[in-house]
């Protein structure tokens, strides 16, 4: 029996040491809110401190669902008059975190002014104060998502961020706000984190060396998100041969969905040391493609190169500008080389492309009896005398 009243007055002495205590010392009772003419009725419900208690919890929650339900309304049709839908966005998440934070605070109110301080009663304090923290995180983490995405996708006059870097600005904005918070929450039990922060040194070196290629992985994720060599929706082309379209970025791995349908995934600490082509990359999204073609020798080259110009320029996925053109190459064994060049709109179609102009010029060089050449082979019956001659008479 003794050494339960000893851990008990231990734990009281914690919480009498911490600045909880202190901080709840600060704060006002219910009835030094109220006015001189409402004292001696409030004196009177005094008596009975559930009752009290319980009247000031009915007040503060009457109090957070006006400010939910009505408060941020009106905020909400002022702020619906403006340009930009982030205002709005920012006022409706402020509706529960507000109303679990008013609620809270009036449980505190209602513990000090009843007079519920100790033992068990003692942790309210604490735990209440931590709620109102976890409400307040939640709300923070929220509104920076909000202004990050927002300044990353909205229109021009807010365009103030990459897109590409949106991901990594949202992970670090979400660490910093809960390192914060764990900060806070720590110093309201009156813990000090100094000596945690010692021991989670130690721990994360031994973390470090048992799990160094996950480590890798999610630093190379940082440094991709940072130096941005591609983005989402990009076409790339890595030196194992795969070529996918990209469709996510994490931390630790990058996944590719191939032209077969198939999605690839490949850790950041493998993708960050290779080479990357990057069909998308440069000043513009377009793709230049290129057909080889050949004809005669005897060919006229003028008509040659105005019948692929046509067949480019009919072909809808080709552009206007810059506009496609006719290069010959070199003279080969069977007919001069040429090259029909043209570009696309996006990688994605380079594929179906080359397949429409291969077959809409067939169908353009069979219409103008130009001549692809080929290699021809003649089969010639030789007489008995040639015969005779090329294998031997042996009569």
């Amino acid at each position: 029996m003794t050494d339960s009243k000893t851990a008990d007055e231990a734990k009281a002495t914690v919480l009498d040491d911490s600045a909880v205590t202190e901080l709840s010392k600060q704060l006002p009772t219910f009835s030094d809110l109220l006015p001189q003419q409402a004292q001696p009725y409030w004196q009177a419900v005094q008596t009975y401190p559930i009752i009290e208690a319980l009247l000031i919890l009915a007040i503060f929650w009457g109090l957070a669902m006006f400010i939910r339900r009505y408060a941020i309304t009106l905020i909400k049709r002022l702020t619906s008059k403006t340009v930009t839908d982030i205002d709005d966005q920012i006022i409706e998440s402020l509706r529960k975190p507000i109303f679990n934070a008013v609620l809270w605070f009036g449980l505190i109110v209602a513990s000090k002014s009843a007079g519920f301080v100790n033992g068990v009663a003692a942790y309210i304090t604490p735990i209440s104060l931590s709620m109102i923290v976890l409400a307040m995180l939640r709300l923070a983490l929220s509104i920076s998502s909000t202004l990050i995405n927002a300044s990353a996708h909205g229109n021009a006059r807010f365009l103030k961020m990459d897109i590409r870097t949106a991901p990594l600005a949202i992970i670090a904005s979400k660490i910093v706000i809960l390192l914060i918070g764990a900060y806070i929450v720590l110093m309201i039990w009156g813990i000090n984190p100094v000596g945690l922060l010692a021991s989670a040194g130690i721990v994360g070196i031994a973390v470090g060396f048992a799990a160094k290629d996950t480590l890798a992985n999610l630093f190379s994720g940082v440094f991709i998100l940072a130096d941005r060599p591609y983005k989402l929706g990009d076409y790339v082309n890595l030196e194992s041969g795969e070529r996918g379209k990209v469709t996510n970025i994490g931390i630790r791995s990058t996944r590719l969905l191939t032209r077969d349908d198939i999605e690839i995934t490949i850790p950041n600490g493998v993708i960050g040391n290779a080479k990357i082509v990057n069909e998308n990359g440069g000043a513009q999204h377009k793709m230049r493609i290129r057909v080889n073609v050949q004809c005669a020798y005897n060919s006229n080259l003028e008509k040659v190169e105005k019948v692929l110009n046509d067949v480019a320029v009919q072909d809808e996925n080709i552009c206007a500008y810059p506009a496609p053109r006719v290069r010959y190459k070199t003279f080969g064994d069977s007919g001069i080389n040429l090259q029909l060049t043209g570009w696309i709109e996006e990688p994605e179609i380079r594929g179906r492309t080359i397949h429409g102009l291969i077959k809409a010029i067939h169908r353009a060089f069979d219409e103008h009896s130009i001549e692809i050449p080929y290699p021809h082979m003649q089969m010639i019956q030789a007489s008995d005398e040639d015969a005779g001659r090329i294998y031997g008479d042996k009569n």
